[in-house]
């Protein structure tokens, strides 16, 4: 396992503390899962972008699919 430094501002380590604390996990704990759920958003989001900018992906007009299913 590789192990990486950060500078964290000192009211961001005083919340990863108290955090850390509550769910009885180390810091580097937290830090871990945090790191491992931000990638996991960031691949979405990425995927999400991808999607939104394919040309062959028609783009809905928001006032015919209200009409649509309003009926």
């Amino acid at each position: 396992m590789s192990q990486i430094t950060a500078r964290l501002p000192d009211e961001l380590v005083a919340s990863l503390d108290q955090v850390a604390s509550k769910l009885r996990r180390t810091r580097a704990d937290v830090v871990r899962q945090a790191v491992e759920y931000y990638l996991d958003d960031y691949e979405d989001l990425s995927r999400a972008i991808e999607a939104l900018r394919d040309p062959a992906d028609p783009v809905l007009d928001w006032e015919a699919v209200k009409r649509d299913l309003l009926r």
